[in-house]
């Protein structure tokens, strides 16, 4: 079983293609607008780049991070395809190091669900070290509701023309496994296949609030796009 996103990493801003990058995008320029926010910034677990090249296009320079070096290929791809002109950068939030305090950071679509409960708090001491005083730091998590009512132990499938996937869930007490088949049409008409399992963890909201404020956060919570916190959560905080 291969690491995270490693058959799926190229395909995934194309599969997620319907999940309202273009509003997603203009709710986290306007909420770093709302914090008074600085023009440098991080986009961490940045998967193929949507985020960090919305933000360059908005006048920010930022920087693009994820574990994933097949997810960075394809972002680097794609930024310049598009002429954006962005750096990506290998990292794991839990390691996060910079050569210089930034004025903000932003962590989009589940980055933290990836992160154990254990490391929350290190996480969270490693993004608050890289950002200046009065930086923020906004980020969401899919809610402890989601992962175990709507992800749970549920199968879901896509059929396209150039990928196809199945993936399997199988839901614990603190976590969802996820077991991800990705069949990838090549240029000649075949298919390769990967498999890969990728762990999310589910999080308390008080919890992350908690592990947060631990970490010299102030913060406050909304739902996804200012709506409801039925399925994700956000969280819009400030370096004190």
């Amino acid at each position: 079983m291969a690491n995270s996103y490693s058959a799926l990493g190229r395909w995934f801003e194309y599969l997620n293609n319907d999940c309202g990058y273009e509003e997603w995008s203009q709710y986290l320029i306007n909420k770093l607008k709302s914090l008074g926010a600085g023009a440098h910034g991080v986009d961490i677990g940045c998967g193929n780049g949507y985020f960090t090249r919305a933000l360059a296009r908005a006048g920010y320079s930022v920087s693009g991070i994820d574990i994933s070096p097949e997810m960075l290929n394809k972002a680097k791809a794609i930024s310049l395809k598009e002429g954006i002109c962005a750096e990506f950068l290998l990292g794991d939030i839990t390691k996060l190091k910079l050569n210089a305090r930034t004025d903000f950071a932003v962590a989009v679509n589940d980055c933290l669900n990836y992160v154990p409960q254990s490391k929350l708090k290190t996480a969270f001491a490693r993004v608050h070290s890289c950002l200046k005083k009065g930086g923020a730091f906004v980020f969401d998590i899919s809610s402890a509701y989601k992962i175990k009512n709507v992800l749970g132990n549920n199968v879901f499938a896509e059929d396209r023309d150039e990928v196809t996937y199945i993936w399997f869930n199988t839901l614990h007490s603190d976590r969802v496994v996820f077991d991800i088949t990705v069949f990838s049409r090549n240029a000649d008409g075949s298919y390769t296949r990967g498999d890969e399992r990728h762990i999310q963890y589910i999080h308390e909201e008080q919890d992350v609030v908690s592990a947060l404020e631990s970490a010299g956060f102030g913060v406050c919570t909304e739902g996804h796009l200012g709506k409801d916190k039925r399925e994700r959560i956000n969280f819009i905080c400030t370096r004190l």
